[in-house]
C-alpha cells in the first residue's frame, strides 16, 4: 500500500511540476509584455511601466525570472512596488501589483468560499444521485425507472447556468421561497454561513446529481446481474442488504472515479454558480483578474487549481484502492 501510495504522490507531484513550467511559460516566456498588461497598455506612465518590470524581475534573463519564482515557492521574495519593498512569504505565488497584495493572500480568502459552495454541493450530488440511481437499477424496466432516467435526462439537456439563474431570480428574488446567496465565514456564524450556501448547494448539487444517477444506475444494473450477487441471494440475505452492503460496494467503484474528477473541476471553475450567487470565490477572483489583466493572480489560480486536480486524484486512486485491492496489485 504505501509503495502504491508513493507511486502515486510522485506522479501527482510531475503533474504540478509540468503546470508551474506551462504556466510560467504562457505568461513570462511567450511573446507578451505582462508588465504592460498590468500597467494597462493604454495611458500607462512610461515610469511606471518600467516599476512592474523592474518590481517583477522582468528585466532579468528568462531562467532567472524562473528560479526567482522557484525559490519565491520554497523561501519566499520579496518585490518592489511603488517604490517600497513588499514581502511576499513563502510559498509566494506571486505579487498582484493590481492591488498591492500577495497572491497567496488574495487566494487564502477566496479558497474557503470555493471549498465549502464545492464540498456541500458534491454531498448532495453524490448521496442523492446514488440513492436514486440505486433505487432505478432495483426497478430497472419498470414505470418508475423510466421516469427517474426520463427526468434526468432532461434536466442535464438544459445548460447549468440557465438553470442556476432561474432558480437565483425566481426562488430567491421574485419569490423568497429560498435564501439569497451570501458568504458567512463558519467561524462568525455557523446558521448564517448554511443559510448563506444551502441555495447554491442545492443548485450546484441536484443538476449535477442528474449524471450519478445514470452512472450508478448503469453500474448496479451490471452488478445485480453478477455470480456473487446470485450467491448472496441464496444464502437468504436480504434484497436490502444484498443491494446496499453487497452489490452498493462493487457498482460505487467506477462512480468514485468519476466523482473524484467532478469534484475537482468543480473546485477549480465553479464560476458560473459564484457569479450569479454573488459568492466571493475562485471563479469571481479569476473573472476578476482576468477584467483587470492581473496576470500573476491568474497564474497563481491555475497552479492552485492543478493542486487540487492531482490531490483529488491521489484521494480517488487511494478510495479506489481500498474498495478494489486489486488495483493495489496491478
Amino acid at each position: 500500500m504505501l509503495y502504491f501510495l508513493g507511486r502515486r504522490i510522485l506522479s501527482a507531484l510531475s503533474v504540478v511540476l509540468v503546470t508551474l513550467v506551462a504556466t510560467f511559460a504562457l505568461f513570462f516566456i511567450a511573446p507578451t509584455d505582462p508588465a504592460a498588461a498590468i500597467c494597462g497598455e493604454r495611458n500607462c506612465p512610461q515610469q511606471r511601466y518600467e516599476e512592474i518590470k523592474k518590481g517583477l524581475g522582468l528585466d532579468q534573463p528568462k531562467v532567472k525570472q524562473f528560479a526567482d519564482y522557484l525559490e519565491g515557492l520554497a523561501v519566499g521574495r520579496t518585490y518592489i512596488n511603488g517604490g517600497v519593498e513588499r514581502e511576499c512569504k513563502a510559498p509566494c505565488l506571486g505579487y498582484s501589483f493590481k492591488n498591492d497584495r500577495p497572491v497567496l493572500e488574495m487566494l487564502g480568502n477566496r479558497v474557503p468560499v470555493t471549498v465549502s459552495l464545492v464540498a456541500g454541493a458534491a454531498i448532495i450530488m453524490l448521496t442523492v444521485g446514488v440513492t436514486i440511481g440505486s433505487m432505478a437499477a432495483k426497478r430497472r424496466g419498470t414505470a418508475g425507472d423510466r421516469v427517474l432516467v426520463t427526468s434526468t435526462l432532461v434536466i442535464s439537456s438544459i445548460p447549468y447556468y440557465i438553470v442556476a439563474l432561474m432558480i437565483a431570480l425566481y426562488l430567491t428574488i421574485f419569490y423568497p421561497i429560498l435564501p439569497r446567496g451570501s458568504w458567512t465565514p463558519p467561524t462568525d456564524n455557523i446558521g448564517k454561513w448554511v443559510a448563506g450556501l444551502v441555495t447554491p448547494w442545492l443548485v450546484l448539487g441536484l443538476v449535477n446529481m442528474t449524471q450519478y444517477v445514470r452512472y450508478s444506475r448503469g453500474s448496479m444494473v451490471e452488478t445485480l446481474n453478477e455470480d456473487f450477487i446470485r450467491t448472496a441471494r441464496a444464502k437468504g440475505l436480504s434484497d436490502r442488504v444484498v443491494t446496499y452492503k453487497h452489490a452498493l460496494r462493487s457498482g460505487l467503484i467506477p462512480v468514485i472515479t468519476i466523482f473524484g474528477l467532478d469534484v475537482a473541476g468543480m473546485l477549480a471553475g465553479a464560476i458560473f454558480t459564484e457569479r450569479i450567487f454573488d459568492l466571493p470565490g475562485l471563479g469571481n477572483l479569476v473573472l476578476e483578474s482576468l477584467v483587470n489583466f492581473d496576470l500573476p493572480v491568474i497564474m497563481g489560480t491555475v497552479l492552485v487549481s492543478s493542486i487540487f486536480l492531482v490531490t483529488a486524484n491521489v484521494i480517488v486512486d487511494i478510495v479506489y484502492s481500498l474498495i478494489d485491492p486489486r488495483v493495489r496489485l496491478s
